[in-house]
């Protein structure tokens, strides 16, 4: 990891680097990247930055678009998909001040940052761990199209169920969500994803396992936790590694929540735990499932704020076809142990002081990791400060399958939100926890919501192909 100006240059010598990349994420959670010669790398870039058009990023508008991107020298690795060798960085943007460049408080990562502030100013915690579990599928192509005259998709991958039946097939394909955990050869992503642990490794990203998941072509890869600024710039490199390994090798990988009808979806689950003075602030042995009160609380925030967190953990259309019943993917707000049907489950298995924790199960990969993971903070706090008992406000505990009631019971329990339209309206309802110490400015709510109304505003008006095999003949 390097700290400073003299390393780097060092650095860059002794590797004979030969390029600079700077990346910069959007509003939508995608990278752009810029690269310069690494002779042109000095001090300057470090003080005065790199000046860009934030308009073509969704962060402002044309008339004041000027601003400035400052690297971040302890996320510079070498980039291993680069043919001419180079040295990236992930870093911070600012806008332009009349003496001094401040940063711009919409961009994701000083959100992310500034609630971290926010956390350690209230006195709660001085660290905040998280570790996802990134779901994905890796198909052998795909195609799709929307024109005014048709529309469709189409995606293959040898190892999918529905090519049992096609010349050349060796019979082992993955049953209909029946992949958990196959083994070869019916695995036949396992070196993939063993290189891409690898690379992720190279990458100082720790890899705690990969497995093959529910879905035919579905994967698992899940990291050890690390601070929740630092887990979203490692949830965007992790992204950028699963993609451009799988097309190295012919592939092609899609964190979509529901890239097939009918088959598991992928989500992100966010395990999360605190620290105070190096010791674990969820901890108690007389809790509830060794949970703390501060845990407890923190799951209150959680579970009241959910419907609106949901606007920004899981942002697309296609997440709340993921959201459904029957397919490991929570639909009721509720917490339990060992629990896959609950919005929150606590793993039995973590039981000593500093493995004890939670996980959010609803978020997928589609958000931009930086609000999202700021927003499950925002809640959690706001559930501390205001002492929100969870089970007080009816949200469990659900020690039993959530899936299996009764329609009459289904309606005593809360839900989650089942569109992006309901989740953008909770937002709108609910988003002062958001505001709370300058962490999530109310312009930034107010264009995220606009942004992702746009998206729903496609996704409603396009006919799709079974709006015809419904409704053509009618």
């Amino acid at each position: 990891m390097l700290s400073n100006f003299e390393e780097a240059k060092n650095f860059i010598q002794e590797n004979d680097i030969k390029m600079i990349d700077f990346r910069m994420i959007d509003l939508n959670g995608r990278w752009h990247h810029l690269t310069i010669p690494a002779d042109r790398f000095s001090e300057s870039t470090m003080t005065a930055g790199i000046g860009f058009d934030g308009s073509n990023y969704g962060f402002a508008p044309v008339e004041k678009s000027d601003m400035v991107f400052i690297p971040d020298l302890s996320s510079a690795a070498i980039d291993d998909f680069c043919e001419i060798k180079t040295l990236s960085m992930i870093g911070d943007v600012r806008i332009i001040g009349k003496d001094e460049n401040i940063p711009f408080n919409q961009e994701p990562r000083n959100v992310s940052k500034r609630a971290e502030e926010y956390m350690k100013e209230l006195g709660v915690a001085d660290t905040f761990l998280l570790g996802p579990e990134f779901e994905f599928y890796v198909f052998d192509e795909v195609t799709y199209a929307n024109k005014p005259n048709s529309s469709g998709f189409t995606i293959d991958g040898e190892e999918a169920f529905w090519n049992t039946g096609e010349i050349g097939s060796l019979g082992f394909q993955t049953p209909h969500q029946g992949g958990y955990h196959a083994a070869p050869p019916q695995d036949i992503a396992y070196d993939y994803r063993s290189r891409v642990s690898m690379l992720m490794e190279n990458q100082g990203i720790k890899v705690k396992y990969h497995h093959h998941e529910v879905g035919s072509a579905q994967m698992e890869i899940e990291v050890e936790f690390a601070p929740m600024t630092e887990m979203a710039d490692k949830t965007m490199l992790t992204k950028y590694i699963i993609r451009n390994e799988a097309v190295k090798e012919g592939k092609t990988a899609t964190f979509m929540p529901k890239p097939i009808y009918g088959e598991a979806g992928s989500g992100m689950h966010v395990h999360m735990l605190m620290f105070k003075d190096g010791k674990p602030v969820f901890y108690d042995e007389n809790g509830y499932s060794g949970l703390s009160e501060t845990a407890l609380h923190f799951i209150g925030g959680v579970l009241r704020h959910v419907p609106a967190i949901c606007a920004f953990s899981n942002p697309s259309t296609n997440s709340y076809k993921r959201l459904l019943p029957g397919f490991e993917a929570p639909v009721t707000i509720g917490y339990a142990t060992a629990n896959r049907s609950a919005v929150i489950r606590i793993p039995a298995y973590a039981k000593t002081p500093d493995k004890k924790r939670f996980e959010l199960r609803n978020p997928d990969a589609t958000c931009n990791p930086y609000y999202c993971y700021a927003a499950i903070l925002m809640a959690g706090l706001d559930g501390i400060k205001n002492k929100i008992d969870p089970e007080a406000e009816g949200y469990g505990p659900y020690d039993f399958n959530l899936f299996n009631l009764s329609e009459e019971d289904k309606k005593k329990i809360k839900g989650l939100p089942k569109s992006l339209g309901s989740a953008l309206k909770a937002l709108e309802r609910d988003h002062d926890f958001l505001t709370a110490g300058g962490v999530f400015p109310i312009e930034l709510i107010n264009l995220w919501i606009a942004n992702r109304r746009k998206d729903l505003g496609r996704h409603i008006s396009m006919p799709t192909p079974m709006e015809y095999e419904m409704y053509y003949d009618l």
